[in-house]
Formats: structure tokens, C-alpha cells, sequence
């Protein structure tokens, strides 16, 4: 037991070096195979670098900093590379391969030439493998063609590996594959359909239920000249910004990813089909976020103040209730005020049209009331989180202090503004600031509620009225009708990233709140 317990972090350090070692060398493997270089390179450099530090007493601190510094670049500085990355590239629908995949998906491609030759074929199936006998009408030379190895060759029609047990004259069996009657040969259609078979430089596929025929390679890479040679109509396609392309007739498809520079940003920049919206959003994104910090912030205190009052009844029970919607899931929040919203069928409108000199409100078509909607919503779920900190935070503040601004006679109003207030901020002001960035990128209420509509009048891209930047981001990559870009989406996201930064380092830096809290401490 005592040997266990002198040695036991020993042994633990040991198990845990296995493990890495083990999954380092699995990836060292994976990556030689399948020369990913850069890869093995930093797979070696952090195998060796793990290793030195926890075997060696030198570095002994760095033990406790190397876990918290892995998952920071893996989960913060590695996403913020990529994201710049993927900005500078077209990566998106069409252009999701690298160019060696293309190539391949191209030259994969086949056509049926005019006079190409047509075989009479036969096919036999054992399991889930097929042999065809195929028959020249022409010459009536015969080949048996083998799905296994891809493979083909002559026979002759008297070979001993086609079996006619009926003695009707046509083959049933070769080599325990029996013959496929018209009705199993339907039922295994798709996959006869998918069927190559090399033959010389060509390949024999399917054509019809009883051919097959020589199909001929459509396209050919040629290395030296780095273009693409179309095989059936000699057009000749060059490289162009994730394409093969030719004037005459245009792209080929799929494209490859590639770098673009700063094009993803000029387009933000300069295409008034996504700079206008753009714009509107931009400006409702901030009025979004001013105004839910400061619905919520308000409706927080004012309620703060009023469970902080000793002589209140049933205090307990009143926090316990107010706190509920913060208890709740959001997403299942936002659902349900969807549905009381609903501008047809909504218990909202229903009250509203019930009532003397009121109507039904156009929430979800009109941009103003939906708006709104979102803004009480938001009021809704966040209004318990400002109650809990600033709560907390009044409790904080020396009662003494009022005992002296009332002795000098300070009304209510000037207690809260000279006293409350001031050093209730220096506590929740960094929270607001958190609060502020939070809710400048909060997807999930924009994007339940309404998915960002009602949409912009004349809006040439899917921007909507109540879009905020994050939302505008992900329908202008996925909802464009041309698939998603993921090149745009990266560059509006760093835009979005410099301008929460920016806005964050403003309010820190211009209203002391980092260094009033560190003064307090």
C-alpha cells in the first residue's frame, strides 16, 4: 500500500504518456499514408515536446500550463486561424474538393462515341458478386468479365467454366455464379448500372438491359501545361480562380479550393447586393444589442431594488418566481412566444382584438412589431440575470453610506444616482459590456423566432428585417439558392469578431470599468 501510494502519480504519468504515445504513432501512421506532411511534422513536435515535459524535472511547471494552453489552440486560436484561412479561399459549394480530387472526378468521366462497339452480355451472380459473358454480335467472339478483380477476358465458347445443366443451349452456371433471369436482372438493375470493367482504354459499362457497350474517357490533366483536355471535343480548359475554364464553353464542375486573396472581402466591401443589407442589419445589430442590455439592465434593478427592501413580504418567494425564465431552457422560451406571437392563431392577438379600440398586431410581417416582439422576448429571458448580479450587487454596497447621504438630507432619487448607481456599475459594468457582445451575436432568438424576417423590401440577397449580423451571415451562405460559401461567411464573421473586439476594448478602455474593479478588490 505504501509502495502504491509513493509511486502511484509515477505510474499514472506513465499510463497517460502510453495512451498519447499510442494515439500519436496511429496518427504519425495516418499521416505518412496519406502524406499529410504538415501533419506528421507537428504530430512528431508535439510528441517530443509532451514527452520532455512530463519526463523531465527541468520544465516541472510547464506540466500544469501545457493542458490549458492545448485546448486554448484547439479550441480558440486554431478556430480564429482557420476562420481567417477559409476567408482567403472559395471554399463553398462547387469548390469543396482540392484540385487532385477534381482531376480525378473529372478523368473518372466517360462518353458514349458514336461508333463505339455494343456487346450482348449474360449476368451470373454468386452472393453479391456478379460475372458477365459477354458476346460480340458481329464476330461472335465471347469474354467473361469478373467484377471482383475488374477484369476481362477471351474465351472460347466451349470453355469449361460455362455450364449449361438444362441443355436448352445457353449458359446457367460459370463457376458456382448462377444466371440471372429478366426479373432478378431488374432487381439488381442499379447496381449493373454502376458496373466498370477496363477494357484496353476504355471501359465497358451498361447501356441497356441487354448491351453493354465501350464507353471512352471524357476528360485528360495534362501535367506539364496544367490544364484539362476535353477528349470527345477538343476544347482545352485552363486553371481560373477555382475552375477549369474555357472562354467558349464556360467552367467545368465540381471547382477545387483555392486562394482568393481579399476577394471575399472586396465583395463585402463593394457588391451592393450584399453592402446595402448589410448596412441595415449593421445598424440593427447595435440597436438590438443597446436595446436589450438596457430593457434587461432596467427591469433588473428596478425589480433589485424592490426585493432588496428588508421590509418586503414574501421576498423568498418573489425571487423564486422571477428567476424562472432564466430556469428555462431559451430555445424552448423562444418557441413558445413563436406561438403566442403567431399573428393568425396567437393568444396575443386574440387578446388584442377581445379588447375596445385594439386589433390584431402584424407580428412576423411587419419589421416594426416583430421587432418589438424580439425585444420583449428578449426582456423576457434576460431580465433574471441583470436581477441576480445586480441584486447581488446592491448587497455589496455599505449601508453606511446612505446613513450619511441621509443625514445630509440626499433625497431617494439622488441616493441612487450619487450612491446606488455609480458603484453599482463598478461591479456590473464589465457584465454589461459581456452582456452587450453576447447579445450582438445571439443567433438562437433571431433565427427561432423568425429566422430574421419579415424580408427587406427590394433586399437582392436573403436579408431580413430582423436579421442581426450573425444571422445575416449564415442565410447569406446557405440561403442564396446557390449553396453554401463558406469563403463569404468566414470574412463576414471577422468582421463581426473585429467589431465585438473593438467595441469590447472601447467600453473597457474609455469607462475605467478594469481598472475601477481592480481598485475595489
Amino acid at each position: 500500500m505504501d509502495f502504491w501510494r509513493k509511486y502511484k502519480s509515477y505510474f499514472l504519468k506513465l499510463i497517460f504518456l502510453a495512451i498519447f504515445n499510442a494515439l500519436a504513432l496511429w496518427s504519425l501512421i495516418v499521416g505518412i499514408a496519406t502524406e499529410g506532411w504538415i501533419l506528421v511534422a507537428l504530430t512528431v513536435l508535439v510528441m517530443v515536446l509532451i514527452n520532455y515535459i512530463y519526463l523531465s524535472d527541468k520544465v516541472y511547471p510547464l506540466r500544469y500550463i501545457i493542458p490549458g494552453t492545448f485546448f486554448m489552440i484547439i479550441l480558440v486560436v486554431y478556430p480564429i486561424f482557420y476562420t481567417i484561412y477559409i476567408s482567403t479561399t472559395n471554399y463553398g459549394t462547387g469548390n469543396m474538393l482540392d484540385k487532385e480530387q477534381v482531376i480525378n472526378q473529372l478523368e473518372g468521366r466517360t462518353f458514349l462515341p458514336e461508333d463505339t462497339r455494343e456487346y450482348n452480355f449474360t449476368a451470373f451472380k454468386s452472393d453479391d458478386e456478379f460475372k458477365l459473358l459477354f458476346e460480340d454480335p458481329e464476330t461472335g467472339d465471347v469474354m467473361l468479365g469478373d467484377t471482383i478483380d475488374n477484369s476481362i477476358e477471351d474465351i472460347s465458347a466451349d470453355d469449361d467454366r460455362l455450364i449449361d445443366s438444362t441443355g436448352d443451349g445457353e449458359i446457367d452456371e460459370i463457376n458456382g455464379y448462377e444466371r440471372l433471369e429478366q426479373q432478378e436482372l431488374i432487381q439488381n438493375l442499379g447496381r449493373l448500372e454502376n458496373l466498370r470493367i477496363d477494357y484496353g482504354d476504355n471501359e465497358l459499362r451498361m447501356k441497356d438491359l441487354n448491351n453493354f457497350a465501350l464507353y471512352r474517357q471524357r476528360y485528360e490533366y495534362i501535367e506539364e501545361e496544367d490544364k484539362i483536355i476535353d477528349l470527345r471535343d477538343g476544347y482545352e480548359f485552363t486553371p481560373v480562380m477555382g475552375h477549369f475554364y474555357n472562354e467558349e464553353i464556360g467552367r467545368l464542375s465540381p471547382g477545387y479550393r483555392t486562394y482568393v486573396g481579399l476577394r471575399n472581402y472586396r465583395r463585402l466591401l463593394t457588391d451592393q447586393r450584399i453592402l446595402q443589407p448589410f448596412f441595415r442589419v449593421f445598424v440593427w445589430t447595435f440597436a438590438w444589442a443597446i436595446l436589450s442590455v438596457g430593457t434587461t439592465f432596467v427591469l433588473g434593478l428596478l425589480l433589485a431594488l424592490i426585493l432588496d427592501d428588508p421590509k418586503l413580504k414574501f421576498r423568498k418567494f418573489y425571487r423564486t418566481i422571477l428567476i424562472v425564465p432564466y430556469a428555462m431552457p431559451a430555445f424552448i422560451s423562444v418557441l413558445i412566444w413563436r406561438g403566442l406571437f403567431n399573428p393568425e392563431v396567437g393568444v396575443i392577438n386574440q387578446m388584442l382584438d377581445s379588447l375596445p379600440f385594439l386589433s390584431a398586431l402584424p407580428f412576423m410581417h411587419s419589421i416594426f412589431w416583430t421587432r418589438a416582439a424580439l425585444v420583449f422576448i428578449n426582456l423576457w429571458l434576460g431580465f433574471p440575470y441583470m436581477l441576480l448580479i445586480t441584486l447581488g450587487a446592491l448587497q455589496s454596497i455599505d449601508e453606511n453610506l446612505y446613513e450619511a447621504a441621509k443625514i445630509d438630507g440626499a433625497s431617494i432619487w439622488q441616493k441612487f444616482r450619487y450612491i446606488t448607481l455609480p458603484l453599482l456599475l463598478i461591479t456590473v459594468a464589465p457584465l454589461l459590456i459581456a452582456s452587450f457582445a453576447f447579445n450582438f451575436n445571439n443567433f438562437n432568438i433571431i433565427y427561432l423566432f423568425n429566422e430574421g424576417r419579415p424580408a427587406i423590401a427590394g433586399a437582392q440577397t436573403p436579408a431580413g428585417g430582423t436579421d442581426i449580423l450573425i444571422s445575416y451571415t449564415y442565410r447569406l451562405s446557405f440561403e442564396t439558392g446557390r449553396g453554401a460559401d463558406f469563403g463569404l461567411a468566414s470574412a463576414v464573421t471577422l468582421v463581426i469578431f473585429l467589431i465585438t473586439a473593438t467595441i469590447t476594448w472601447f467600453n473597457f478602455r474609455f469607462t475605467g470599468a478594469l481598472e475601477e474593479v481592480k481598485e475595489n478588490e
